[in-house]
């Protein structure tokens, strides 16, 4: 049965290289390429490592870099001020509607901070597995938690080996307030990075990186109700997504398809060999950051000409924040294109001075104070 399966693959590959399951979407319509999020101003001293940001709630934000959490107040949110610092990378953020903040630590689990309390709370296993990679975390309105690991067994920062290995072992977890009675709700998911609920409780919404998917559930009491795909064939890697505060959503879009790494992923033999032979950073892969290595792949003269970037070269890296409505659909978007300053956008939310960014791949927090429909 192997011997046909592989046989069919072949033959499938042949007959319908770019058949519908595998075309990359072009960029047209609320997603048409512009340079807006270059103009978008830099909030402050670079922040490398940069991956979260959410509103506080008091006219400041909270923002995880590197191994810390940071809160950032005051006018132009000057004032920055350490919340916490853990052994491994902070990631992804949530307020609990009793006021703690929630952080996603690499290589540990999920941390709640207690104001009142110096030491945190650690959810750090479910179903009997530890977390390695937990990359975002939401609390719905009755204190429910709920939290995606991107890949069992391999950490954040290592993402671009998940990719290329085409590993699908994700995991969807939800635990009580006190971070009790943790459930695995999915499991075997191509890289789950960001979820968020709604505002009613009644839904939660769920990216998977890998498969370019945005997807929503019905929540009950239980867990999780009747899901649908909402968007099923996405022109990049789908990062986190948080509330507007209008009903609608911010999706990050971390990088760009390509058809050449659409192809290296069909290519095992050759994937293989670029794994075992190569550094990651000069994989033929997504990047949060290019450009500033003449050892990267893509150097030839399609993509640069008298050293500069062409804006409409095949993107290694991309920088790409959309706005969803209410059913999902994009209605504006925010790019950095290949020429761009501000690539590898994993998170954004809204306050009243507009939409604040993370641009991992630059290591900047970015305010854009512009009409984002």
């Amino acid at each position: 049965m192997g011997f046909f399966d592989h046989f069919l693959r072949d033959v499938r590959s042949v007959i319908d290289r770019d058949g519908g399951q595998n075309a990359i979407p072009p960029l047209d319509g609320a997603l048409s390429p512009n340079d807006r999020l270059d103009t978008a101003v830099p909030i402050g001293d670079a922040l490398p490592g940069i991956d979260d940001v959410i509103s506080a709630g008091d006219d400041a934000i909270y923002v995880s870099a590197g191994r810390s959490v940071l809160k950032l107040s005051g006018a132009e949110f000057a004032t920055r001020t350490l919340v916490a610092e853990f052994e491994g990378d902070a990631g992804g953020l949530a307020l609990h509607p009793d006021g703690r903040l929630l952080v996603c630590v690499a290589g540990r689990g999920l941390a709640a901070i207690d104001p009142a309390k110096p030491n945190p709370r650690w959810l750090e296993t479910a179903d009997g597995r530890s977390f390695a990679g937990l990359l975002s975390v939401v609390a719905a309105p009755d204190g429910r938690i709920f939290a995606v690991e991107g890949s069992t067994g391999r950490r954040p920062n290592e993402w671009r080996h998940d990719l290329m290995e085409k590993r699908t072992n994700g995991r969807l977890v939800m635990c009580n307030a006190d971070l009790g009675n943790p459930q695995v709700l999915l499991r075997d998911l191509p890289y789950p990075y960001g979820v968020s609920v709604s505002a009613d409780g009644k839904q939660l919404w769920l990216t998977e990186s890998w498969a370019h998917r945005l997807s929503r559930f019905a929540l009950s009491a239980n867990g999780l109700g009747p899901g649908e795909v909402v968007a099923a064939n996405m022109p990049g890697y789908p990062a986190r997504l948080h509330p507007d505060s209008q009903g609608g959503l911010l999706l990050g879009l971390f990088a760009r398809r390509t058809h050449l790494i659409e192809f290296v992923l069909k290519e095992d033999d050759f994937r293989e060999e670029m794994m075992a032979t190569m550094p990651p950073d000069h994989w033929v892969a997504p990047a949060l950051a290019g450009g500033s290595d003449c050892l990267e792949p893509m150097q030839i003269g399609a993509v640069k000409a008298l050293g500069i970037q062409k804006p409409w070269a095949p993107p290694r890296s991309y920088g790409l924040l959309v706005h969803l409505d209410g059913e999902g659909e994009a209605t504006d978007s925010l790019h950095s294109r290949a020429g761009g300053r501000f690539h590898g956008i994993t998170s954004a939310c809204a306050t009243r001075d507009g939409v604040i960014i993370a641009a991992r791949g630059a290591g900047r927090l970015l305010r854009y104070s512009g009409d984002l429909r």
